[in-house]
């Protein structure tokens, strides 16, 4: 996969379905609370909104999917939720990561792993490794991830690849920072009915449609992710241009 360009340089192909969709996954704690569970019942629920998020996706030619799933200040948690999570996490990867490779899903991890234990670690650039030579969607799972982090870390490798850098581009930072492989979301979405992006993609979504939404994540099905992409298909998507170049011809 090579590097795409930033939609603050070049304006973006704009398409009746996203190429790329990015999404807070976020209710589940209030989904089980809602329904007297332990908040872990709703992680585990939320699971199988993933696996129909990522099929939605192969059925509609999506090509990339990006899932907050854990983020940089997730660990402010109460200690038996993070340590369910972690648990949750590695079953996952030992679960679902033969059945995205027979759908020919690439399974992509980002974040900063080194908080994680070895085993964990271990298993991450496992299941990368498996899914790696797929054709299919591209899956990417932000875990410990943070949307400054991104950015400082992008930085930090930069002047440790090139050291006599006396001023950055745009252009010189794109490679290092964690999704030069795929496209600009052209959609996020946020359940449970927030209206922040809480430290996510901060680089990438800075011509993103946003799309928020009261429904938990674990309610989130197939009804909703279409009212989602109706709202984007109702989208001016303009990177800076007036309304009218819209419906010039060649207008870019």
């Amino acid at each position: 996969m090579g590097l795409f360009s930033s939609s603050t340089k070049e304006v973006p192909p704009i398409q009746e379905v996203p190429q790329h969709v990015a999404v807070i996954m976020d209710g589940n704690g209030r989904w089980a609370k809602k329904r007297f569970l332990p908040r872990v019942a709703g992680h585990q629920r939320g699971l199988e909104s993933v696996r129909a998020m990522v099929k939605a996706c192969v059925r509609l030619d999506i090509k990339y999917l990006t899932l907050f799933a854990f983020s940089s200040e997730n660990w402010r948690r109460p200690p038996e939720e993070v340590t369910f999570l972690m648990s949750l996490f590695l079953e996952a990867l030992d679960r679902e990561v033969k059945k995205l490779h027979e759908a020919n899903v690439i399974l992509k991890l980002i974040g900063d792993r080194s908080a994680f234990n070895a085993t964990l670690q271990q298993k991450m650039l496992e299941a990368e490794q498996k899914t790696a030579a797929n054709t299919g969607l591209t899956l990417t799972i932000a875990v410990n991830y943070g949307g400054r982090w991104d950015v400082v870390h992008a930085v930090n490798q930069l002047l440790q690849a090139q050291l006599d850098l006396k001023q950055i581009q745009e252009s010189d930072l794109t490679p290092y920072l964690s999704m030069p492989y795929a496209p600009e979301p052209d959609l996020f979405i946020r359940t449970g009915g927030e209206t922040r992006i809480s430290n996510f993609l901060l680089w990438q979504l800075a011509y993103t449609e946003l799309y928020f939404t009261s429904t938990l994540w674990p309610d989130f099905d197939d009804a909703a992710f279409e009212a989602a992409l109706t709202s984007y298909r109702q989208r001016e998507r303009r990177f800076g241009r007036t309304s009218e170049q819209l419906v010039e011809p060649n207008a870019s």
